[in-house]
């Protein structure tokens, strides 16, 4: 395609061809998740400091090619739940760049107060995921 070639349909292609590379970016096609690399499967969920929200392992180390060990134990012992038992496990202290925060930040991925439900997903997402059957899991 030539750099003068701006019809919408041009522009269109290469967005979403873009799309599309960046979200397969760092798997490989038809790889199959495997838990033993990438962390449980079922997303984590969060009920403090508000509820809810809703955290994948998936997204972060499958798809994002982060490592276990890029959270796991300085950010977050690797027991679910033991980060929400902390007192300073705040939205405060993730805009400190505590936490999920310390990517979350702008510069590394989207910055912890921006793009809310990408993550959060409310009382009402809460409910829907445990009335409908969906698999949650609080534990590693």
């Amino acid at each position: 395609m030539k750099l003068k070639d701006k019809s919408p349909l041009s522009l269109l292609t290469v967005m979403v061809c873009g799309a599309l590379l960046c979200c397969t970016a760092g798997q490989a096609v038809g790889e199959e998740y495997d838990e033993d690399i990438y962390g449980p499967e079922a997303p984590i969920i969060f009920v403090k400091p508000v509820k809810a929200v809703e955290f994948s392992h998936k997204v972060h180390t499958m798809e994002a090619g982060l490592d276990c060990d890029s959270c796991h134990d300085d950010l977050f012992e690797m027991e679910a739940g033991l980060a929400e038992q902390n007192d300073d496990f705040t939205m405060e202290s993730l805009y400190a760049g505590q936490y999920c925060g310390a990517c979350h930040d702008g510069d590394m991925a989207f910055a912890s107060n921006k793009r809310c439900t990408a993550c959060h997903i409310g009382v009402k997402g809460f409910e829907r995921l445990h009335s409908d059957g969906g698999s949650t899991d609080s534990g590693h």
